[in-house]
């Protein structure tokens, strides 16, 4: 047997730069909104979607957003705890696994996206309002959106048959 013997960590932080694409795209994104719409205010963009700035100070769904303060550190914690594990994951896959590198950089871009706003600003730009008649989707961002989408590679990989297990 064959050892693989290819320092797996430059192999791998390749992906990387798929991460600093996401990065780049969400606080440009959220740059611009900033700067081009009052807080809470919304335009048409498409049927069902608007554009919408707003400050989310909690996680997910607006989740303790009006804890009092403290949720934002817990967040930036959090965030620092998935990126350093996510980091870790990326550096130990091997060369063959592009689909998860792909997915854990998609998550890591969209992390560390967040992760800046939250210490930046004390809170998340987001910005993308989907709805259907009057029931509207929480408001959301290039980063969430990634990370919406990378875990969602994640669990189809997760759940696809892997023909070398069943072969065995």
């Amino acid at each position: 047997m064959k050892k693989d013997c290819s320092p797996r960590p430059m192999i791998m932080l390749k992906w990387l730069w798929l991460a600093l694409l996401i990065l780049v795209l969400d606080q440009a994104s959220k740059l611009w909104v900033v700067a081009n719409f009052e807080l809470y205010e919304s335009i048409a963009l498409l049927p069902s979607v608007n554009f919408t700035y707003v400050q989310n100070k909690g996680a997910a769904f607006s989740f303790l957003s009006s804890a009092g303060g403290w949720q934002r550190w817990f967040f930036v914690l959090i965030a620092v705890v998935a990126t350093t594990v996510l980091l870790i994951w990326l550096t130990r896959l091997k060369a063959s696994e592009k689909w998860m590198a792909i997915t854990i950089a998609m998550v890591l871009g969209g992390a560390i996206g967040n992760l800046y706003d939250r210490i930046s600003y004390g809170y998340v730009i987001d910005f993308i309002d989907v709805y259907y008649q009057a029931h509207h989707w929480p408001v959301f961002n290039i980063a969430d959106s990634a990370i919406s989408i990378g875990v969602v590679m994640m669990l189809v990989d997760a759940f696809k048959t892997d023909k070398s297990k069943t072969a065995e």
